[in-house]
């Protein structure tokens, strides 16, 4: 199986774990691996001071933290890209599965149990909803 498999990221324990099991599967298989991270919103402020200027952004702090996980999970087996998406944890993985024409996406099992699991998660709605395969990975704690 080559082709990409997409994992999310939002800087949480849990979703790390996550990915640390989508790069295995992508190694295993000779897949890319494509790190995303959602914003939701176009939030963005600029800072300035004397002659210098920041913008920061919803969009550039997803971006961030899919780029630091991204940088965190390569190795020289594994092609590992990153990406910013726009949208809900579970819309944003879908819409970068289809973009990037994915073969499977990774999410953890986080609120999957309980009243989580009535409510919905972003495990359960990519399940539902996914153009490709999904693994659930445990994440939870053991």
């Amino acid at each position: 199986m080559t082709g990409i498999i997409v994992v999310g990221v939002d800087g949480s324990e849990t979703a790390l774990r996550a990915a640390h099991t989508a790069r295995d599967l992508a190694a295993s298989v000779g897949a890319t691996l494509h790190v995303v991270s959602a914003f939701d919103s176009d939030r963005t402020q600029v800072f300035a001071s004397g002659g210098d200027k920041w913008i920061v952004s919803d969009a550039g702090n997803a971006e961030e933290v899919a780029r630091t996980v991204a940088e965190g999970l390569r190795r020289p087996e594994t092609n590992v890209t990153y990406a910013a998406a726009r949208g809900k944890p579970a819309e944003a993985l879908i819409q970068e599965a289809e973009r990037t024409g994915a073969r499977m996406i990774v999410v953890g099992n986080r609120r999957m149990h309980g009243i989580g699991r009535v409510l919905g998660s972003v495990a359960n709605s990519v399940a539902h909803n996914a153009p490709c395969d999904v693994y659930i990975a445990k994440t939870d704690a053991d």
